[in-house]
């Protein structure tokens, strides 16, 4: 029987194009509230993963749940309960601030009026209200991301996918980012973040390692940094690329 808290179940997925396999049987779960860690380096399997978890996907094998829905048979109704963000793209250049708003929440299909009062609040607490006609293209990078990352969860999803979302930015706007992250996790939203600052996996309550399309390992920072008797997470990741 599945835990209810899962909200994000994985039973064996398997991803091969033509004789490479991309996932190999990877195995886990991600609770309710959680901020999980999907760590790898380039090509282990990381963002692979997390297309067919979006439903934008089909695996090769494996059960696949999110959000109470099969990746198989309701991958629409993932889209509906999911919101994500990237590093290369969230927001449109050539629309302000706010049209990028009213673009993404229609999508999601909230009403006119949801979307107004919803827009009026976000603006105000991230301090953009004067600069709502602003075109993405001249905002500030910090000021976009955290902006993208407030449109993804502008619907209130079950699940937010976060794929590098903090690259490029100062470390002041990464540490605001993740304020972010840890009030939307307070709310009920699970988050699910790719990240190579390994600093940042010590924000996450569970972290797993990706190496050649397999789950390597898969704890708490703190369990992690002492089964691999390292004093950061760069110390694990380095151990297990390396194949020590």
């Amino acid at each position: 029987m599945e835990n209810p808290e899962n909200i994000i179940v994985v039973n064996n997925l398997v991803k091969r194009y033509g004789d490479f396999t991309a996932n190999d049987n990877l195995c886990f779960e991600v609770r309710k509230g959680e901020i999980f860690g999907f760590l790898g380096a380039n090509g282990a399997g990381k963002t692979t993963a997390i297309r067919i978890l979006c439903g934008l996907s089909y695996p090769t094998s494996g059960e696949l749940n999110v959000a109470g829905f099969d990746v198989y048979t309701q991958r629409e109704l993932i889209k509906r309960n999911i919101g994500y963000m990237s590093q290369k793209f969230s927001l449109y250049d050539d629309l302000t601030i706010a049209e990028n708003i009213r673009f993404y929440a229609g999508i999601y299909g909230l009403s006119q009026k949801v979307i107004k009062s919803r827009t009026n609040q976000l603006l105000e607490r991230l301090g953009m209200e004067e600069i709502r006609n602003r075109l993405i293209r001249d905002v500030p990078l910090g000021w976009k991301q955290k902006l993208a990352f407030s449109v993804a969860v502008f619907h209130n999803p079950a699940v937010v996918f976060l794929d590098e979302p903090t690259g490029g930015v100062d470390p002041v706007t990464r540490r605001q980012f993740w304020e972010m992250i840890n009030e939307a996790a307070e709310e009920g939203i699970t988050v699910f973040v790719t990240t190579h600052y390994m600093d940042e996996a010590e924000y996450c309550d569970r972290v797993s390692i990706m190496v050649d399309g397999k789950i390597a390992a898969l704890d708490t920072p703190q369990n992690l940094k002492k089964s691999y008797n390292t004093n950061d997470m760069n110390g694990v990741f380095l151990t297990l690329a390396r194949g020590d």
